[in-house]
């Protein structure tokens, strides 16, 4: 610690974090020693370096872990890699309002305490009740993420009671999240009515029973039942579930607010066709279709909606400023119909074309003798649990290298700043662009163009 370079470092850094990591230096100095690793001449040039050595602990152990990555997999809403990246407007307000005292829970026009989703269920009312019964009223509340909501929306509704569900809509999803599940820890009683492929509005009928107090219905987010399949119709459940007095749920999971088939997406329901067809409440994610933060959405009749909100359970899973401010203003982006704000959206609005044309600028500075670099068709996914069979047509960089395999190359391109993640496929990497924004273009060229001259560190 006493030693010029490690003293600067101090002075720079302060003492304990720099002393921590002289510890951590020694410590692997005096493994490897331990092992016999270390002759004396080897040795002496340690020591020699034991500065640089504290460094770079030192800089490792003050980097933030969590950093940006390139995202050249093509998968839109990539779940490892953050899924919807925020737009503009919405770090903007973030930063607007998280470094200052703002108005959360305050009615400044009253100068009285206020209620925090207020700021994103007028927003969500001018989105939601077009199209719906005047004499249905719409509310909207905010909690962690979708399993929060679907958790929420049961212990409301069906503790101590049944909740009645097709066996083909029991499904899991990543991080092991089941319905099943979720539904044992509301406090509500599962009961599966159906088959795997077959289920019919007969089904639910039998099944309902005095303690029934719910029927489900859970979108199928992330995969498909083809062939010998029946499902009931929204409208049926709905006829159902009101004929019988109790409400009807429904799970969507991704959650989208406008109509993907403007977007070349088609089969995923959005959250308003299932509120005009007259499901009562609809649960879905904030950082999936809807291209917002984190968050659970739950959506639909008022009268349900404020029970959820008089639940105890409801401020154990709400959300803080950050989200709130971030969801705020994705939502103006949809009220303001300027989609491509959004940057989920405007990645599904990419023609084949436009990639193709910046994949070629890219392909044209960075080839060389070392790295041979196509261009080929592909396709780009959704991801996010979101319209499993959808794919939009795309043009990849297919990347081989002389003496690296695929895997050796994906590899060189993680160890990049900021890291570049792609897919390996056919003994080749692929990047697409599709999922790179176009500020990041350079550098990919620039990450590229070292790789193609073998600069990249072994």
């Amino acid at each position: 610690m006493r030693t010029p370079a490690v003293a600067a470092l101090a002075s720079s850094h302060g003492s304990a974090p720099v002393s921590a990591a002289a510890r951590a230096v020694l410590a692997h100095l005096r493994e490897e020693i331990s092992f016999g690793l270390l002759d004396a001449p080897a040795l002496r040039i340690t020591l020699d370096g034991l500065g640089h050595a504290t460094e770079r602990q030192l800089r490792q152990a003050l980097t933030h872990s969590l950093r940006p990555v390139i995202n050249a997999t093509g998968v839109i809403l990539h779940t490892n890699l953050g899924r919807a990246p925020l737009a503009t407007a919405a770090l903007a307000h973030i930063r607007e309002t998280a470094g200052r005292f703002s108005n959360l829970e305050f009615d400044v026009e009253a100068g009285a305490r206020g209620k925090r989703d207020a700021h994103v269920d007028r927003l969500f009312r001018s989105l939601l009740c077009e199209g719906r019964p005047d004499e249905v009223e719409v509310s909207t509340i905010v909690v962690n993420n979708n399993a929060a909501a679907v958790l929420l929306a049961l212990n409301t509704l069906a503790e101590g009671g049944e909740v009645i569900v097709s066996r083909g809509e029991l499904v899991e999803i990543g991080g092991s999240f089941r319905i099943p599940d979720v539904m044992a820890k509301s406090g509500a009683t599962l009961r599966e009515v159906g088959t795997t492929n077959r289920t019919r509005i007969a089904d639910y009928e039998k099944a309902i029973t005095e303690r029934t107090r719910l029927l489900l219905r859970v979108h199928r987010s992330n995969f498909e039942i083809t062939g010998f399949t029946e499902q009931p119709s929204t409208a049926d459940l709905v006829s159902l579930a009101r004929g019988r007095g109790l409400p009807l749920m429904e799970d969507l999971g991704s959650g989208a607010l406008v109509d993907l088939q403007n977007f070349g997406i088609s089969g995923e329901p959005s959250v308003l066709d299932s509120l005009r067809a007259g499901v009562d409440i609809v649960t879905y994610s904030g950082d999936k279709l809807l291209g917002g933060p984190q968050a659970g959405l739950i959506s639909g009749r008022a009268d349900l909606v404020a029970r959820m909100r008089a639940n105890s359970l409801f401020r154990a899973l709400r959300v803080d400023k950050l989200t709130y401010a971030a969801l705020e203003a994705t939502l103006l982006a949809y009220v303001k119909r300027d989609y491509d704000a959004i940057p989920a959206l405007q990645m599904m609005r990419l023609t084949k074309l436009e990639i193709g044309q910046r994949a070629e600028s890219l392909a044209a500075q960075a080839r060389s003798s070392r790295m041979k670099i196509e261009i080929t068709d592909g396709e780009s996914v959704i991801g996010g649990g979101a319209a499993p069979s959808s794919v939009l047509p795309t043009r990849l960089l297919a990347l081989s290298c002389e003496d690296l395999s695929a895997d050796e190359l994906a590899a060189r391109l993680r160890s990049c700043d900021p890291p570049i993640v792609a897919r390996v496929a056919d003994g080749r990497v692929l990047l697409d662009l599709r999922t790179v924004f176009s500020e990041q273009d350079e550098a990919l060229k620039t990450a590229l163009t070292k790789l193609s001259q073998g600069q990249f560190p072994e």
